[in-house]
């Protein structure tokens, strides 16, 4: 309460108490015995009541004690407003309350946090709990999971081991890009070997032993057959097509269940046979280890270092593709497309043209001899 407000509560009450005093007689003599009595009785009486009023107006300024009386002013919004607020020690609640709705957030780190707030004593923050682990990473002693269905990686695989399993296989043509077929026979006729490509053998076998014949090829099917007999009668072909330097030569073949003495041969061989150093490419050869086909780089006609070779364990009873890319860089070989012979030496590589030849040739050893057969499906040349 203001203290003109205070000033006037005051005065209302002395009023009220005068004229309280002023009801009763006036005296104009001295009085009494009785008289003085009961004027002491009166003023008693109207002091006590002054006093009862000074006590409620001073009750009513510290806002405790007893209820207005009515008629009594109540206290105003505007007056409870203004009175200063308090000020006290923040409890440990209230030093951790949760920002109010509308708090300005500041961000940390990609975190929204609230902004400090100057009249809280802020908490001890908790201590960070570690980040879990990525789900990718085992955790700690547990055992390794299970690999997924089908997701077991493969073992590696060597050379070797993957043109053994390819069977039919993949052509180096396909797998390397040369692109188009500029010669070749897909054996297409039936009877013998077509004349306008092949010159067919007919006089003695390799080395001056057995013979090649003429009537060990016949073409059927699709497919050019050439066979061996036991007394060594046999058969061999040279190409007409293709007589060129540097190219690309693609033969798929197979062979029956041979006998070791019998020998199937893929070759490059010199035009016209005019070449000073024995030049020869056998990008397929077998020997008596029917579980390998050879690969022979003829670069010399004699001496320790004439060759280079390379061997490769295949089952030749299944059809494979076998091929040679000779570029002025070198000569490589491939078996499926899968690569297994190199020489990039320019004193090894051929001066002259060569063409293809097809061979099943005989080398005895004076045991007996089983008849044999090789087979092939389809010769192509290509730049």
């Amino acid at each position: 309460m203001k203290l003109p407000a205070l000033a006037a509560a005051l005065a209302a009450t002395v009023v009220c108490a005068s004229h309280q005093a002023r009801r009763g007689p006036l005296f104009t003599k001295s009085p009494s015995k009785d008289a003085q009595s009961k004027e002491a009785q009166f003023k008693t009486t109207h002091f006590n009541k002054i006093a009862i009023a000074l006590t409620m107006g001073a009750l009513s300024l510290t806002g405790c004690g007893a209820a207005p009386t009515a008629g009594a002013a109540a206290l105003s919004p505007a007056s409870e407003a203004s009175r200063p607020a308090v000020a006290s020690t923040p409890s440990a609640a209230a030093a951790t309350k949760a920002p109010a709705t509308g708090s300005a957030l500041k961000p940390v780190g990609g975190t929204a946090t609230a902004a400090a707030d100057p009249g809280i004593v802020a908490a001890p923050a908790a201590p960070a709990t570690p980040a879990a682990a990525p789900v990718d990473a085992p955790a700690a002693g547990a055992a390794p999971a299970a690999a997924a269905a089908g997701s077991t990686p493969a073992a590696p695989v060597s050379a070797q081991a993957a043109v053994a399993a390819t069977g039919d296989g993949l052509q180096a043509a396909t797998a390397r890009g040369w692109g188009a077929v500029v010669a070749g026979d897909e054996f297409s006729n039936t009877g013998a070997p077509d004349s306008t490509k092949w010159s067919v053998f007919n006089g003695t076998g390799h080395a001056g032993k057995g013979l090649r014949s003429p009537q060990a090829w016949s073409v059927a099917n699709g497919v050019a057959t050439v066979s061996g007999n036991s007394a060594g009668t046999t058969g061999g072909m040279s190409a007409k097509f293709a007589e060129q330097k540097y190219g690309k030569w693609e033969t798929r073949m197979r062979t029956n269940a041979r006998d070791p003495k019998y020998h199937p041969v893929l070759i490059l061989w010199p035009s016209n046979n005019a070449s000073t150093n024995c030049a020869e490419i056998d990008y397929a050869e077998g020997s008596t280890n029917t579980a390998q086909i050879k690969f022979f780089l003829h670069y010399a006609c004699s001496g320790s270092n004439f060759q280079t070779a390379a061997a490769t364990t295949i089952d030749t009873t299944q059809w494979h593709n076998y091929a040679v890319e000779w570029t002025p860089a070198g000569i490589t070989g491939y078996i499926d497309g899968v690569k297994t012979f190199s020489d990039t030496n320019p004193a090894h590589l051929p001066s002259v043209g060569m063409h293809q030849t097809l061979q099943l040739d005989w080398f005895p050893d004076g045991s007996a001899t089983k008849p044999s057969q090789m087979q092939v499906d389809w010769v192509r040349v290509y730049k």
